[in-house]
């Protein structure tokens, strides 16, 4: 289609590492590939966060599903001053969130227990924990099929939400041209019009991830180049490795 794929903007962190599929991507084809989060987190004050009235210590367990969830849970307890006891059980979606708690308690003392990557695999420790009560701190964009989830199961739990997902300043891409952007979240639409009220696609292509992201880039009136995941790409990276196999 068009001109030839030459550069890519990835709406996400740099990984910060030369070890990963973009990178193996944009070797493989020169390709140019940049990185550049269109939206990022920002920590609820305590004050705001008082006024959900959650109490942190009328639970028993905390299901963290992302790294985020955890230092806003411990960044709240601490300017809160409230000490976080050594009984608390914590559940987290995977072995590296899981990991990542070292940061902020004693590993070896608590009861902690994950899942493989996804909700559903975390669901078999927190079905054998019913009786616990559960605090669930997340953002204010929680994917709706986690607390679904909970109450098909009928945990005792509570949404608390720490932190939100807000649009970052693009200001300095307004001059800067790509081949390719690809999306990963309803929300990097939302940043995209925020920052470039006038945005028209012509010939840049757009890669999408997932059926919520490939509905907002639909109802913004732009086309979807390149869908992922696939029975044939799984991956955002193979897609894009597709694509620009079917377009030499």
């Amino acid at each position: 289609m068009g001109e030839k794929l030459k550069t890519i903007l990835i709406t996400q962190q740099d990984p910060g590492t030369e070890k990963n599929p973009y990178a193996e991507l944009a070797k493989k084809f020169k390709l140019k590939s940049d990185y550049r989060p269109f939206i990022h987190v920002e920590g609820l004050e305590s004050l705001d966060f008082r006024q959900q009235r959650i109490n942190i210590l009328d639970f028993t367990g905390v299901i963290f599903t992302s790294r985020n969830a955890v230092d806003h849970y411990f960044r709240l307890a601490k300017d809160m001053r409230i000490p976080i006891p050594e009984t608390m059980k914590y559940f987290c979606m995977s072995e590296a969130i899981a990991y990542y708690l070292q940061k902020y308690i004693q590993f070896r003392k608590r009861k902690i227990f994950f899942g493989q990557s996804t909700f559903s695999d975390l669901m078999e420790p927190i079905k054998k924990h019913k009786q616990e009560k559960f605090l669930l701190p997340c953002s204010d964009l929680l994917k709706p099929s986690i607390p679904e989830t909970l109450e098909k199961e009928r945990i005792n739990y509570q949404k608390a939400v720490m932190y939100k997902t807000v649009c970052s300043d693009l200001s300095d891409l307004a001059d800067v041209k790509y081949d390719m952007l690809v999306f990963f979240s309803p929300a990097d639409i939302e940043s995209l019009f925020k920052n470039f009220p006038d945005f028209k696609q012509n010939t840049t292509r757009i890669a999408v991830f997932g059926t919520t992201t490939a509905k907002a880039v639909q109802d913004a009136s732009l086309r979807i180049d390149v869908m992922a995941p696939t029975p044939k790409a799984l991956s955002m990276s193979s897609a894009i490795e597709q694509y620009i196999q079917e377009n030499k």
